[in-house]
């Protein structure tokens, strides 16, 4: 079979995932959702959005063969199961990307592991190629590392530069407060922020405008703050530390505020020069206030026009007031099954000719998403 037609497309940049089928993970029986390139998840607690991007943390371990260790370590295969293996005996997905090019899995439990059984690559209307090329071994990790066909390199690419961002942990040993150095830890932000001051300093040296660019967004909600103070050790390591405009005391991370310190990662993450394929993140608006969630809103929309996927969980009415209904997929559990549905602006639209869409959904004529939805 001749793979080289193939070739081409891998010179391509690789596009966003434009649709996603997931069955039998965790609350998601069968889901089957089109991505946009903002995605909003709005829903009450135990709905199942934090599932849906976990299942992203899932497909990361995978690709990096690690997936046996991260299931042993959060539990069982069971609990990764659509209610247990008594109700469920596969994970199965299909990840779709433009021109119908994809990857897909089917993953079996075998007592304490899962086992490939299906594993494929999907290269699109192509009459040289059979759809999908099964690279799995019936093994425990994905053979995906180390296929060699060319689908496998764009799929690759993709699974590579996906991380779930986490901002919420502030306290005295955040990660926020941790050492980081200068050199190994400058090339992309961690998911918990933990290399932020390196992250920052490399942005400081390499592209002045776009860290000015950060030192004034963050100023606007925090008008107290002057500029990051970047003193490296003789170990090339370095912690965030900033100084304020009535002071000439030097404070570190501890000394902001939850809200703060997490805007000030928001911040860098989405106004980074050299923007990732694709933002994952988890309740970004906790701990700030209405202006700095408007900002929030902001940056996601400005990163979303530069062709930067954006797929948010959030419990905050004021954050999706600031975008339009295609943006938003309300979650519901009924009967410990999530169901996801997108908004419509064509079915809202006599309704926002008088109210956001924030009141639609505080005032429960959007019905869906709601803490008391049955």
């Amino acid at each position: 079979m001749n793979y080289e037609v193939c070739e081409k497309e891998l010179s391509e940049k690789i596009s966003i995932m434009d649709r996603i089928q997931i069955n039998g993970y965790k609350s998601i029986k069968s889901l089957d959702l089109d991505l946009r390139s903002i995605n909003i998840l709005i829903g009450a607690n135990g709905s199942g959005k934090s599932n849906f991007l976990s299942f992203f943390e899932f497909l990361k371990n995978m690709y990096r063969r690690n997936l046996q260790e991260y299931v042993a370590l959060r539990g069982s295969v069971e609990s990764f199961l659509h209610k247990g293996d008594k109700e469920t005996s596969e994970i199965s997905t299909h990840l779709y990307f433009p021109n119908t090019n994809g990857y897909s899995f089917t993953l079996k439990s075998r007592g304490d592991s899962f086992i490939f059984t299906k594993e494929g690559l999907w290269y699109g209307n192509n009459p040289y190629v059979k759809n999908p090329i099964d690279i799995a071994s019936l093994n425990t990790e994905s053979g995906l590392r180390y296929a060699t066909y060319p689908r496998a390199d764009y799929i690759r690419g993709y699974l590579h530069a996906l991380e779930k961002y986490h901002f919420h942990d502030t306290g005295e040993s955040s990660p926020f407060n941790k050492e980081s150095n200068i050199e190994n830890d400058k090339f992309i932000l961690y998911d918990k922020g933990q290399n932020l001051g390196a992250y920052l300093y490399n942005i400081y040296n390499e592209n002045r405008i776009v860290y000015n660019f950060i030192v004034k967004t963050i100023q606007s909600i925090a008008p107290y703050f002057l500029d990051f103070v970047f003193r490296p050790t003789a170990n090339n390591t370095i912690r965030l530390r900033w100084q304020g405009k009535n002071s000439s005391t030097i404070f570190g991370s501890n000394d902001l505020s939850d809200g703060t310190i997490r805007f000030i990662a928001l911040t860098t993450l989405f106004m980074q020069p050299n923007l990732p394929q694709t933002i994952i993140i988890d309740e970004p608006e906790l701990g700030l206030h209405p202006s700095a969630i408007a900002k929030l809103a902001g940056m996601i929309k400005s990163v979303a026009e530069k062709k930067c996927q954006v797929i948010v969980a959030t419990q905050s009415t004021d954050l999706i007031s600031h975008f339009e209904p295609e943006d938003i997929v309300t979650v519901d559990q009924v009967d410990g099954e999530s169901l996801f549905k997108r908004l419509s602006s064509q079915t809202l639209s006599q309704w926002l000719e008088d109210y956001t869409i924030d009141d639609l959904w505080k005032r429960n004529i959007i019905n869906t998403g709601q803490p008391n939805f049955e």
